[in-house]
C-alpha cells in the first residue's frame, strides 16, 4: 500500500508544465472506436485512467500503440462490440462512453455501469434519453444494453433536461456516424466538449456549435484516420494555482490555455493572489495572506466543480468567512472530514459549506475520498506545519500526471512511501 507523505510549510518556486486535458482524453479515446485507419493520439496525459481506457480498447479488438508516453496510435479496424474488460469498466466514469462509441460503430452495445469517484449518484437518464432519440433501445441494469434496428442510428433532436458534460459528449460521439443531423438542445459548453468536437472533425465528422448551448451533428459515413494534440489540462493548472496560492509563492504554469482559466483567476484574484497571462502560461504568486470568498460552482464558464475541494482547502487559511455553494454534485463535501482533522473550521448543510479561515493547518493522517478531494488534501498538506500522510492515492493518481514529481521540482517536501498492510490479528487452526 502507498501513501503520500508530506513535510508541510514550504513555499513553491518553480515553473510547472501542464499534461493534456483528462476529461477530454477519457472521451477521445473512446471514440476513436468510430475510426476507420489508424488515429494518431498526442499530449495524452499519462494517467490510470487513460491506461484503462486504452486496456478497454483492447479487450475490443483493437491495436494499441505507444509511440512515446504521451502518444499513442490506435487501429480499430479489426474491433468488435463485445469482449469488453467489464472488471476495468466497472473502476471509472468514462466506460459510459463507449455506449456511444458502440451503438455509432456497431449499432449495439454492452457496457457497465460508471464507476469512479463516489461523491454522488451518477444518472445517466440524460445519455439514455439521446440514444432513445436516435433509435436505440437501451435496458440499464448492472449493465448498459442497448442495440439499434437496422444497426444504424438516425438524427433527432434532443434537449437535454439539465446541463450534462457526460451526456453531451456521449450523444456527440454517438450521432457522427449516425444517418441525418442531430441537435442538441441546452448542451454542456466545457473545453473539453469543444476539443472532441475538434478531434471528431479532424477525423471527417461534422460536429459545429460545440462550445455552445445548441450542438449540430450532421452523419457521415465514416471517420478516417489522422493526427489530434489533446488541449491542456484546465483543472490540473488550476490545481498547481491553488496549491500556490495556499502556501505562497511564486510559480510559472505553462503549457495553458488561459481563457479557460478565467473563472479560476478571477477568484484567486479575489482572495488577493496575484496572476499574470501570458499567451501560453500564467504567472501566480501569492506573498500576503489569503481573503475571504464565495464560491459557486457551475456549469461553464462558472466555476468548476472539480475546482471546488482545491479552492477549499485554499479558503481553511484565508482571513475571514467564506462560503462554498455547490451547484453541480450533491455530496461533494466528503473532503470536509479530513479538512477538520488538520483544524480547518468548515460546517457544512447540504450544498453550502461555511469556512472560518484559521491561520494555519497542522499535519494529519487523512485519506483521499476521491479525485479532486484528494488533491485538495495535498494542497492542504503543503501548507500544512507538520508531517501530513494521504492514503488512497489511487483516486489522485487517475487525474494527475506525475503529481509528486512536479511538486516536488516546485520544492515541495511530498514523497510516496509503501506501508506494509497490516498482519492479521487472529490465524485460522486447523482441525
Amino acid at each position: 500500500m502507498e501513501k503520500y507523505r508530506i513535510n508541510g510549510g514550504s513555499r513553491l518556486h518553480g515553473e510547472v508544465e501542464i499534461s493534456g486535458a483528462k476529461n477530454a482524453a477519457v472521451a477521445i479515446i473512446p471514440a476513436a472506436l468510430l475510426v476507420d485507419g489508424v488515429c494518431r493520439i498526442e499530449n495524452l496525459p499519462q494517467i490510470s485512467d487513460t491506461v484503462t481506457l486504452l486496456y478497454i480498447l483492447e479487450s475490443l479488438g483493437a491495436t494499441v500503440r505507444m509511440i512515446n508516453p504521451s502518444t499513442v496510435e490506435i487501429d480499430c479496424s479489426h474491433a468488435t462490440w463485445n469482449g469488453a474488460d467489464y472488471d476495468r469498466m466497472r473502476g471509472i466514469r468514462a466506460s459510459y462512453y463507449f455506449v456511444g462509441s458502440m451503438l455509432g460503430r456497431f449499432g449495439i452495445a454492452r457496457t457497465t455501469m460508471p464507476g469512479g469517484c463516489n461523491f454522488g449518484v451518477r444518472p445517466i437518464d440524460q445519455h439514455v434519453k439521446g440514444m432513445n432519440a436516435m433509435g436505440a433501445d437501451v435496458q440499464v441494469t448492472d449493465f448498459i444494453d442497448a442495440e439499434v434496428p437496422g444497426r444504424r442510428l438516425r438524427g433527432a433532436s434532443i434537449y437535454l433536461d439539465k446541463v450534462s458534460v457526460g451526456a453531451t459528449m456521449n450523444i456527440i460521439i454517438a450521432a457522427v456516424l449516425a444517418e441525418g443531423r442531430t441537435v442538441i438542445e441546452n448542451a454542456a459548453r466545457e473545453p473539453h466538449i469543444v476539443d472532441l468536437a475538434n478531434f471528431l472533425n479532424s477525423m471527417g465528422a461534422d460536429v459545429r456549435g460545440a462550445g455552445t448551448d445548441t450542438v449540430k451533428i450532421n452523419g457521415v459515413d465514416r471517420l478516417h484516420g489522422g493526427t489530434y494534440a489533446i488541449i491542456p489540462d484546465q483543472i490540473e493548472a488550476g490545481t498547481y494555482m491553488a496549491a500556490t496560492a495556499a502556501c505562497g509563492g511564486e510559480v510559472l504554469i505553462r503549457n495553458v490555455i488561459p481563457k479557460h482559466l478565467d473563472c479560476i483567476t478571477a477568484k484567486l484574484r479575489e482572495m488577493g493572489v496575484t496572476v499574470e497571462e501570458y499567451p501560453e502560461s500564467v504567472l501566480v504568486r501569492r506573498d500576503g495572506r489569503l481573503r475571504r470568498a464565495n464560491i459557486k460552482t457551475q456549469p461553464y464558464p462558472g466555476f468548476p466543480t472539480d475546482m471546488q475541494p482545491q479552492i477549499g482547502a485554499c479558503l481553511a487559511l484565508a482571513q475571514g468567512t467564506s462560503v462554498i455553494t455547490e451547484g453541480v454534485w450533491d455530496n461533494r463535501y466528503k473532503y470536509v472530514n479530513e479538512l477538520r482533522k488538520m483544524g480547518a473550521q468548515i460546517q457544512v448543510d447540504g450544498r453550502v459549506a461555511v469556512v472560518e479561515g484559521v491561520e494555519t493547518l497542522n499535519g494529519a493522517s487523512v485519506a483521499a475520498c476521491d479525485l479532486r478531494a484528494g488533491a485538495a488534501m495535498v494542497i492542504a498538506g503543503l501548507a500544512a506545519q507538520g508531517i501530513t500522510t494521504v492514503e488512497d492515492i489511487h483516486f489522485i493518481e487517475r487525474g494527475y500526471q506525475e503529481f509528486v514529481g512536479k511538486l516536488q521540482l516546485l520544492g515541495g517536501d511530498i514523497h510516496i512511501i509503501d506501508v506494509p498492510e497490516e498482519p492479521r490479528r487472529w490465524a485460522a487452526n486447523a482441525g
